[in-house]
């Protein structure tokens, strides 16, 4: 399959980094790395982590399979719209690159792209916290972030190195018969039933729990069709 995707060259337009913080939700204190900041410079891709960068609770973050969030800034004027009053500068979704000409319909599952002297691959959409509410002050955010169908894009490292801002993104590998990021969300919410997608998505490796739960809501579905 041609390794072709759309021009101009996809890129890095900001590198994003965090520590955790504590945060006040009603009369607890919460743990989050949300909060990124943009930095500038090589920057080391490490084990699970960039350089600056570390996840809060790696039970629902971080690990070999949420490595990386990648964040398309093609979607930042559409949020500039939901969110008018909000400041939504690079980073703002927790994102540790925020990317230009990369979106979840152009990433597939599986895919390999270089970035600097790092290897990146494609391994699962985002599903989203609560801490995204925390993070805009808002109840509805959630709820917000999963209607747009802008899942933001998750990578594994396959290959440690070093990137920076304005690097490209070189895609070197897509599996024969792969399937984009943003298919896996529209079969997760039930917004297609194409059963080729469904075929490619079982064969593809998407990681996390997304194949069972698509399984389990397919079959929910067919019984719903076919009881």
């Amino acid at each position: 399959m041609g390794l072709s995707l759309p021009a101009p060259p996809i890129h890095i337009i900001s590198v994003n980094v965090g520590q955790p913080r504590e945060i006040a939700l009603g009369d607890r204190i919460v743990l989050t790395s949300i909060f990124k900041t943009p930095v500038r410079g090589r920057i080391a891709v490490r084990h699970h982590n960039l350089q600056g960068d570390r996840q809060a609770d790696l039970r629902v973050h971080g690990g070999p399979y949420k490595a990386v969030y990648a964040y398309p800034s093609e979607h930042y004027p559409y949020w500039a719209k939901e969110l008018p009053q909000t400041d939504l500068a690079w980073g703002a979704f927790g994102e540790n690159l925020t990317t230009a000409g990369l979106t979840e319909e152009a990433a597939h599952i599986g895919d390999r792209f270089r970035a600097g002297s790092a290897l990146l691959q494609v391994t699962q959409p985002r599903m989203p916290c609560f801490k995204l509410n925390l993070r805009f002050k808002r109840s509805d955010m959630v709820k917000r972030f999963w209607r747009s169908g802008f899942s933001g894009i998750y990578f594994s490292i396959a290959e440690e190195g070093e990137l920076e801002t304005g690097d490209e993104l070189q895609l070197v590998h897509r599996e024969a018969e792969s399937i984009p990021v943003a298919d896996v969300v529209r079969l997760y919410k039930g917004e297609t039933q194409d059963e080729e997608l469904f075929r490619k998505m079982l064969q593809s490796p998407l990681r996390g729990s997304w194949k069972q739960e698509i399984q389990e809501r397919w079959a929910e579905r067919s019984l719903q069709l076919f009881p």
